[in-house]
C-alpha cells in the first residue's frame, strides 16, 4: 500500500510535465504552417482588367502593375492600391440618381446649396449638371491631392458658378447651354491639371436649368409675355416684308409709266416740231403754193368729218333755191 501511494504522485507529475511540452511543440508547428500559408496568400493579389495596381512599400510607391496575378511582400511590408483607369466615372450636381433604368428616378431635394446660382444680371437659377471623367494618372490621383473626390466636386461647383455668373439668365436657360458646356469642360480640365488630380474630363452636360420654384409662376408669366411680344414682332415683320416690296413695286411701276409717258410726249413734240420745220422750209420756198396746199389738205381732212353738206353760192341770181329734205337724208 505504501508503494502504491508513493508511485502514483510521481506518475501524475511526470504526465503533467510531458504533456504541456508536447502540446506546445504541436502548437508551434501549426502556427508555423499557418504563418507560411497566410504569408503566401498575402503575397498573391489580382488586378482587374480595367484597373492598375500601385504597390506601396512602407507607404511609398514602389512600382505599378497591370491587370493579372502578381506577388508582393507580406505582413504589411507592401500594400496594393487598385485604381480603375478604364471605366468612366460620373459626378452629379444638384440632384442624385436613385434608380437607373427605363424610367430613371432622381432625387432633387436637399441639393439646393450646390445648384442655386446667381447670373450676371442678378437673377437666381437652379443649375443641375453631370460631369463624366476618367482617372488617367493613378499616381497623381492617389498621392497629389488629399480627398480627391471632394476636391473634384469643389472644383466643379466653383467653375460652374464662375461661368454662370458671367452670363444672363436668358442665355443660361435657353440658347447658351452648349457654349456653357464647352467652356466648363475647358476650365475644369485646366484646373484639374493645375491641381494635379490625375483626372481627364470627358463630358460636361447641363441636365436641367430653370428658375427656383418660388419664382417659377412669375417666370412663366414673363416667358408668356415675351413669346407674345415675339409673335407680334414676327407678324409685323411679315406684314412689312409683304407691304414694303409691294409698295416699292407699285412706285417703280408708276415711275416707269411716267418715264414712258414723258418719252412719248417728248418724241411726239419732236415729231410735230420736225414736221412744222419741214413745212416751214417748204413754205419759205413758195409761200402761196404752200398756203394753198395746206388749205386744201386741211379742208380734205375736215369736210368728211362734217357730214353731208350742200353748198350754194350766195351771189347766184335767178336760180330757184330748193332743198329736197328727203333726198338729202336729213342733211343740212
Amino acid at each position: 500500500m505504501s508503494n502504491t501511494r508513493t508511485n502514483m504522485p510521481w506518475d501524475a507529475t511526470q504526465i503533467k510535465i510531458k504533456n504541456p511540452l508536447r502540446g506546445i511543440g504541436v502548437l508551434l508547428v501549426i502556427l508555423a504552417i499557418l504563418f507560411v500559408i497566410t504569408g503566401f496568400k498575402q503575397m498573391m493579389f489580382t488586378i482587374d482588367q480595367d484597373s492598375v495596381g500601385l504597390v506601396l512599400r512602407f507607404g511609398h510607391l514602389d512600382r505599378e502593375v497591370g491587370p493579372g496575378l502578381h506577388f508582393k511582400a507580406p505582413y504589411g511590408i507592401e500594400d496594393v492600391e487598385e485604381i480603375a483607369v478604364q471605366s468612366q466615372k460620373k459626378e452629379e450636381f444638384g440632384f442624385r440618381t436613385l434608380k437607373s433604368g427605363v424610367r430613371t428616378q432622381y432625387d432633387k431635394q436637399g441639393f439646393e446649396a450646390e445648384s442655386i446660382m446667381l447670373t450676371g444680371d442678378l437673377n437666381s437659377v437652379d443649375v443641375q449638371w453631370v460631369v463624366q471623367y476618367r482617372i488617367t494618372d493613378p499616381y497623381k490621383y492617389l498621392f497629389k491631392v488629399r480627398n480627391v473626390n471632394e476636391t473634384f466636386r469643389d472644383i466643379n461647383e466653383a467653375t460652374m458658378r464662375e461661368i454662370i455668373g458671367d452670363r444672363s439668365v436668358d442665355e443660361v436657360i435657353t440658347w447658351g447651354k452648349e457654349e456653357i458646356n464647352r467652356e466648363a469642360l475647358k476650365r475644369l480640365q485646366e484646373k484639374c491639371d493645375q491641381y494635379e488630380t490625375g483626372v481627364t474630363i470627358q463630358v460636361v452636360l447641363l441636365q436641367n436649368v430653370n428658375v427656383p420654384p418660388p419664382v417659377q409662376p412669375s417666370w412663366n408669366e414673363v416667358n408668356a409675355a415675351e413669346q407674345e411680344r415675339d409673335k407680334l414682332i414676327n407678324q409685323a415683320r411679315a406684314m412689312y416684308n409683304t407691304e414694303v416690296p409691294k409698295a416699292k413695286g407699285e412706285a417703280e411701276r408708276s415711275i416707269k409709266e411716267a418715264e414712258g409717258y414723258a418719252i412719248e410726249r417728248v418724241n411726239h413734240a419732236l415729231g410735230v416740231s420736225g414736221k412744222f420745220n419741214q413745212v416751214y422750209e417748204e413754205y419759205a420756198k413758195a409761200p402761196e403754193v404752200t398756203r394753198r396746199r395746206i388749205y386744201l389738205e386741211t379742208m380734205a381732212e375736215v369736210i368728211p368729218k362734217a357730214g353731208r353738206k350742200i353748198i350754194v353760192d350766195s351771189e347766184e341770181k335767178g336760180l330757184l333755191q330748193f332743198l329736197d329734205v328727203g333726198a338729202a337724208g336729213g342733211g343740212q
